[in-house]
């Protein structure tokens, strides 16, 4: 049984840069006990003033593009310039078993045994859009800890990009390169997202293919309008075989900071990101309140094989669980 530590001794040990307090704290933020969760609001509470500093950065692309190693390759690299690295892989993990899949400890194995970096893999259980559902905890946490980049890692499916890049000041997009039909894998929506795109695995027989895409990836772009930030998307190749690109990834980013901390853009972004962080916190707390209820569980237990047989309609019964919910509040006042 792990050990809990008070609220003082959570926030002293993720301050003072305590791995294990650090990854104990990350735990305690992804316990769904009630306890737990009240006692992680506070220490998020408590650590606040000390956030905000990092830099964060998502990183997605279809499975197979090498984001662990691309990452891995990308944070030796920062640490080797002096920057303490945290990296937040979102685990994939069995909807039967819940057990995650992956283990980017092993993927990143020479990262991992770096003391400035941090890898911390989160499953996502039944998150959806593969993104755990206490990232943002996490990532608090690792900026109170005193780490300069934070990269977070998406399993690249369903709805986790859209989720990441709510969460990230920069979003890159890993491509591949393919034999002249690039554009046939484009999702618009996922481009239009990317603040930049990195054609990886630009080495040996496969580096005129990377450049060939990157002429293509740039063209297709230019044909979509400039976002809010007023930022043009940069595509470029990199390897982390050869670690070409990787200096010039970097350089695309801190070029995109600077010019959206001088517009306001990097401020007011993060702004719009917290009160999302708000409507989720919401949607999540009250959907935990309303399933606890006891009158909804006894309702929801004897109706749901109706709903199963087709006997009953899923928003009919949705509708008389509220119904019941709030009748049920309204006598207790």
């Amino acid at each position: 049984m792990r050990k809990r530590f008070t609220l003082q001794e959570y926030k002293e040990g993720v301050l003072s840069g305590d791995r294990t307090k650090l990854s104990q704290a990350i735990t305690l933020a992804e316990s769904s006990l009630e306890s737990d969760l009240e006692l992680a609001s506070d220490l998020v509470q408590e650590i606040l003033p000390y956030t905000g500093k990092s830099i964060r950065i998502g990183i997605t692309g279809v499975p197979g593009v090498g984001k662990s190693t691309f990452i891995e390759a990308f944070g030796k690299m920062l640490v080797e310039q002096g920057k303490v690295v945290a990296v937040l892989a979102i685990d994939p993990s069995s909807q039967k078993s819940k057990g995650s899949i992956l283990g980017d400890k092993t993927r990143m194995e020479k990262l991992a045994g770096d003391k400035r970096a941090f890898i911390r893999p989160s499953p996502t259980g039944a998150t959806l859009g593969g993104v755990s559902s206490k990232t943002r905890e996490a990532m608090l946490l690792c900026e109170a800890a005193g780490f300069d980049v934070i990269l977070i890692e998406t399993v690249g499916v369903g709805q986790s990009e859209t989720a990441v890049k709510n969460m990230v000041d920069f979003f890159l997009l890993l491509m591949l390169s393919g034999a002249g039909d690039e554009l046939q894998g484009i999702k618009k929506g996922i481009m239009e997202m990317a603040d930049g795109v990195v054609i990886h695995k630009a080495d040996g027989d496969n580096e005129e293919n990377a450049n060939r895409a990157k002429s293509v990836y740039r063209n297709a772009l230019h044909l979509f309008p400039l976002g809010q930030n007023n930022w043009s998307t940069p595509v470029m190749t990199a390897s982390s075989l050869t670690k070409e690109g990787l200096s010039d990834s970097w350089k695309m980013i801190e070029k995109f900071k600077d010019q959206m901390q001088r517009s306001g853009f990097w401020e007011s972004n993060r702004a719009s990101q917290r009160l999302g962080w708000l409507d989720e916190n919401l949607q999540f707390l009250l959907g935990k309140f309303f399933l606890e209820h006891r009158q909804v569980q006894k309702m929801l237990s004897l109706n749901r094989p109706k709903v199963e047989s087709g006997e009953l309609s899923p928003l009919a019964l949705a509708r008389d669980l509220i119904e019941v919910f709030f009748q049920t509040k309204e006598n207790h006042k």
